[in-house]
């Protein structure tokens, strides 16, 4: 499968690359700035700025799946970049006759927290939660076929196994891995038998 990846540089995005790459994928990075992409053996590099529509359209076209990673350079502050950068990879999507793609979120981003912890969690991320809902937005109102993952808090950690809830959040006393976020959107990409149109919240097994 040819997969293109945004935020291919970034902590989530890093081990997507790799992840994919390994799996015999045929991968596209799509970087700013190619000097930080840590794993390269058999990836195509594409230099690109996700605010620039023409390049996302240029590097979108022949691929057969997206995986998303993208962040925003504004921390926990208000930002619409998320939002930008998404409707430009819906409309190079549609440009290029692309329809299948996983989009890493949040935990909360469905409104799916609750009680006091979870309120407050969802407080402290309103403006990323509100970027992504935006982004997302553009990805279904497009009507693509889209694996949004939930995970909870991110680590550093080695891979490990994680619960997969498809309604609802997991439980969120531990962090998950960003590898096995990154492992997860591979598998939602390579199995839409299983992850089309869904929403999945992640955490490590055990949590």
């Amino acid at each position: 499968m040819k997969i293109i990846v945004f935020g291919a540089t970034g902590g989530v995005g890093q081990h997507v690359v790799r992840r994919a790459a390994e799996a015999g994928h045929e991968v596209t990075a799509f970087v700013r700035t190619p000097e930080k992409l840590q794993y390269r053996e058999g990836v195509t590099v594409r230099q690109g700025d996700a605010f620039d529509a023409s390049a996302v359209a240029s590097a979108i076209e022949g691929q057969d799946a997206v995986i998303s990673c993208l962040a925003p350079s504004t921390g926990l502050k208000k930002s619409d970049e998320l939002e930008r950068m998404t409707a430009n990879i819906v409309a190079g999507m549609q440009q290029g006759g692309v329809s299948r793609i996983a989009y890493c979120a949040s935990l909360g981003v469905d409104g799916e927290l609750d009680g006091i912890i979870g309120r407050g969690v969802q407080w402290v991320l309103r403006h990323p939660l509100a970027d992504h809902r935006a982004a997302l937005r553009h990805i279904t109102d497009a009507g693509l076929d889209v694996t949004v993952a939930r995970p909870t808090t991110l680590s550093n950690s080695e891979a490990v196994e994680y619960v997969e809830t498809f309604t609802g959040a997991p439980a969120m006393n531990r962090a998950i891995p960003r590898a096995s976020v990154a492992d997860f959107l591979v598998k939602a990409v390579e199995q839409p038998q299983v992850y089309s149109r869904t929403s999945v919240g992640l955490a490590p097994l055990g949590a």
